[in-house]
């Protein structure tokens, strides 16, 4: 989100908005699971649009498939890259319904990508929930008592 003007701005977080219930109601394509929209940047003339969305983990019909998608790997990855390929080729569908639901005079054109910050912030998270339990297992007799007497 490089220098961008109040008025792109706010048009991003409209595209945003609408996209977020476009996406869950419109979109029929059984490749697009659960996806969240999670930020768009638009660029200065307004003529594109990339919208970062994170895809959470769809439960599937069999046992095994589920056990995979609970842990990130080579599965998740391959979601990723199908909701994105089906997003993706959605684009122009969606920007027709855009169209008719923004006051632009022309709708920007849409791009996919993955937002990995979620993933990144959950690790970080459990990184440094580790290294808190480390840290008092280390050095939890050498404390001291609270005194408030």
């Amino acid at each position: 989100m490089a220098n961008m003007t109040p008025r792109g701005q706010r048009v991003a977080d409209q595209i945003q908005r609408e996209l977020a219930t476009l996406i869950q109601l419109e979109v029929s394509d059984p490749r697009v699971g659960m996806v969240s929209v999670t930020g768009v940047d638009v660029s200065r003339d307004l003529a594109h649009a990339r919208v970062f969305v994170t895809v959470l983990n769809t439960p599937s019909a069999s046992d095994e498939a589920n056990d995979a998608l609970s842990s990130p790997g080579d599965l998740d990855k391959l979601e990723v890259e199908e909701n994105l390929k089906a997003l993706n080729q959605a684009a122009g569908f969606l920007r027709t319904l855009l169209a008719k639901r923004l006051a632009l005079r022309s709708v920007p054109k849409l791009q996919f990508r993955y937002d990995s910050s979620i993933e990144n912030g959950a690790q970080l998270s459990s990184l440094i929930d580790s290294a808190l339990k480390a840290d008092m297992a280390q050095h939890g007799d050498d404390l001291p008592a609270d005194d408030n007497s």
